[in-house]
């Protein structure tokens, strides 16, 4: 049986919930059995990130996937790269998350064969090549670097969803939504493809 470390992020900004959360929680009573599934959330905090990281892939599982909100997405994008970069101009951060790491990682997993399985259960998706510089990018290059440095057998992935419908009900101008049940069927879907 495949083991799946499965995260979120917490809330952070001017969100008081966070999309990848929502749909954690839409999907958890309905993780396929196939699979050891451990589902955890992420602090905002870059430091908090790697040193949680540390501990939890120790567990050396076959596969690392995390969850992220997108804002301004309209569908589930697939990260293809981890670039080695902290930045958050709010707290004044931009520095390397790893003095002694790459400039990137790149998965290697089937992210078209996935993105190609989540739009045939109906849900829109794509694969990106930017993660951007904040949190997101950190779980994923971090993961890989950990991976890496321990000699692990993990394969990891970064899955940035769109707001869910109640993040943006009170906005002034349109923003694009996908409700957390969707999303938690395009990850449903997702892993019942790992665990065959």
């Amino acid at each position: 049986m495949s083991t799946v470390l499965l995260t979120a992020f917490e809330p952070y900004g001017d969100w008081p919930t966070n999309a990848s959360c929502l749909a954690l929680v839409a999907m958890s009573a309905t993780i396929p059995s196939s699979l050891q599934v451990t589902t955890r959330a992420l602090p905002v905090d870059f430091d908090a990130v790697k040193k949680q990281l540390a501990e939890e892939l120790i567990a050396d599982y076959d596969y690392v996937l995390h969850l992220g909100q997108a804002p301004g997405s309209a569908r589930l994008q697939l990260e293809a790269i981890g670039l080695n970069i902290a930045c958050d101009p709010d707290a004044g951060i931009d520095r390397r998350l790893c003095d002694d790491g790459p400039l990137a990682y790149r998965s290697t997993l089937p992210l078209y064969d996935w993105a190609a399985t989540i739009r045939a259960a109906g849900v829109p998706a794509e694969i990106s090549f930017h993660a951007g510089t904040y949190l997101c990018n950190a779980a994923l290059y971090i993961t890989h670097y950990y991976i890496e440095r321990m000699g692990l057998k993990s394969q990891a992935a970064f899955i940035h969803l769109p707001l869910d419908p109640t993040q943006v009900v009170d906005e002034k101008e349109g923003i694009p939504s996908l409700s957390a049940s969707i999303s938690a069927k395009a990850i449903r879907t997702l892993l019942e493809s790992i665990g065959g």
